[in-house]
């Protein structure tokens, strides 16, 4: 009796302890599990991070400007890790560039396109040279678009394609397994497959950056060729101030004007404006020289009395193309609708993001924003895709395939002019290549010294990658003894008052209106063949 109320009193001491621990036999077996449970989300929530940073960092790998020898390899990386992700992981992906749309987004079926990137090209090429855009859609109806035009219009020759844009040639090709060159590229199979005569046609806006850049890498190859020509891109030529204009400006305002209406739904611009809307193109904006194309472009429209059309950039560059500026000038002239569109060949990231996009500093965003407005719309189209823009291309293109210039004049050689008299004057100087001129701050001009019947011309260059003249052939200047002519430095300034530090030379000139051989090296240390003529002498008045 004594042991079984031992026992008794054991299991109640015993009751009475867990339950002022709360816990029971079955309640911590319970608690032990959801502890567990917690443990395991927490690890597969690292492991689902650690693979979505592992992805993020191949794409940021991949995310650059150089192409390398692994570029290959890593854009296959890059897609595979990506495919083997779970719709969560890929939710996580961020890294320096990388984020789900990289390779998430729909941008349209890229089967659609041609990379144009084809052998069996013949000697005759027309490589047409983009920057270009990871947009599939606005790739094949604005990039392709054009080369469909030329291709059409110029049936003896192939026309390939060549992007500027390395990062956008790595997206392409990691996403949708598309391969498109780069300059590089391109230019090597052209010469290894036999081109002789090469035509060069930009689809850039200007002569900007992209332009310099372009120019940069034909130079590099131009001895593979018998020919190279660079046709002008849309705008042409840039001019010295914000009101000059030209015919290229003229026509590109017209039709981009005509279908923005269209596609708005007028019969014409004069009944978008009794509507009280105004147009607003965006373009991108750029801190070059060039920049001024934009301002010309305002100029353009105001000469064609296109009152309610307004041009702006997403850099702000220049200053009165900033979208506060261009919110404030719609107000101020009293339209209460506004359409936006994009100033540019493809619509891309600028146009679906910057420009119509639902980010708080959007253009769209900032348009409503403002409260000056009762709507703001947007037409995401490209340039490229507008025929009367592919058909200033063609143009372009065949201007230089008649033998005009860049401005599409036609130059001749003329008659040989009389012997000037001693003096200073100011002479065109001309040469056989887009890639070799004076600075566009000269406007083609150099300044003539003639002196007891010689005749020298002093001629600023674009930049510091000529480093080295010589008055003859290259084969000729390669030899020991050849007398180079040696740079000086020169500081040009532009119309917007921006100045740069260039090389120039001072070059014998033997007769006017007469090519002369004037071979040039550049930093790679290859020495090219050019003809160059010197002509239309004006004197210089003395102050």
């Amino acid at each position: 009796m004594k042991k079984n109320l031992s026992a008794i009193l054991l299991t109640v001491m015993m009751s009475a302890v867990l339950a002022m621990t709360g816990c029971s036999g079955g309640e911590q077996k319970s608690t032990e599990s959801v502890s567990t449970e917690e443990t395991a989300q927490t690890v597969d929530a690292d492991a689902d991070q650690k693979a979505a940073d592992e992805v993020a960092a191949l794409i940021d790998a991949i995310y650059v400007q150089k192409r390398t020898d692994n570029t290959d390899e890593q854009c296959r990386m890059a897609k595979e890790a990506w495919d083997a992700l779970t719709e969560a992981q890929k939710e996580l992906v961020e890294g320096e560039n990388a984020d789900p749309d990289y390779f998430g987004r729909d941008t349209g079926d890229a089967s659609l396109d041609d990379s144009r990137n084809q052998d069996d090209i013949g000697e005759n090429e027309i490589l047409v040279v983009s920057f270009g855009t990871s947009f599939n859609d606005s790739r094949v109806a604005d990039i392709k678009g054009i080369e469909d035009a030329l291709q059409e219009a110029f049936p003896e020759w192939s026309v390939r394609r060549a992007f500027t844009a390395q990062i956008i040639i790595n997206h392409v090709q990691a996403r949708d397994g598309e391969f498109i060159d780069n300059m590089d590229q391109a230019l090597v199979r052209a010469a290894a497959n036999g081109v002789k005569n090469l035509v060069i046609q930009p689809t850039h806006l200007m002569h900007g950056a992209e332009y310099d850049e372009l120019m940069e890498a034909v130079e590099a190859y131009s001895d593979q060729f018998e020919t190279v020509k660079v046709a002008e891109p849309l705008l042409g030529e840039v001019g010295s101030d914000a009101s000059v204009i030209n015919a290229d400006k003229e026509a590109v305002a017209a039709a981009i004007t005509d279908e923005a209406v269209k596609t708005a739904g007028y019969e014409s611009l004069d009944a978008a404006k009794e509507d009280g809307t105004a147009f607003v193109f965006m373009g991108h904006g750029t801190s070059h020289t060039a920049k001024v194309s934009y301002s010309q472009m305002q100029a353009q429209m105001a000469a064609l009395g296109y009152d309610n059309v307004f041009i702006g950039t997403v850099e702000g560059e220049p200053e009165e193309t900033a979208c506060e500026a261009v919110i404030e000038a719609v107000a101020q002239a009293g339209y209460k609708k506004v359409i936006l569109r994009p100033l540019m060949v493809v619509a891309g990231d600028h146009a679906n993001n910057d420009m119509a996009g639902e980010d708080a500093d959007s253009w769209m965003s900032m348009f409503k924003a403002s409260g000056q407005f009762d709507s703001v719309d947007a037409q995401i189209a490209g340039l490229g895709g507008i025929e009367a823009i592919q058909n200033i291309y063609v143009a372009h293109t065949a201007a230089v395939l008649n033998g005009s210039d860049a401005a599409g004049t036609v130059k001749g050689a003329g008659a040989a002019s009389a012997a000037l008299a001693d003096g200073t004057y100011s002479a065109d100087f001309d040469t056989d290549s887009s890639m070799f001129h004076v600075s566009e701050a000269c406007e083609g001009k150099g300044t003539l010294i003639v002196k007891d019947g010689k005749m020298t011309i002093h001629i600023s260059l674009t930049s510091k990658n000529i480093i080295n003249l010589f008055v003859g052939l290259a084969e000729d200047a390669a030899k020991d003894g050849a007398e180079l002519l040696q740079p000086t430095e020169d500081t040009v300034t532009y119309s917007d008052g921006m100045t740069e530090e260039v090389y120039g030379f001072d070059v014998p000139v033997p007769a006017l209106d007469e090519e002369f051989d004037l071979a040039l090296i550049g930093s790679k240390g290859i020495w090219y063949d050019h003809k160059v003529s010197v002509s239309n002498p004006e004197p210089i008045e003395n102050e």
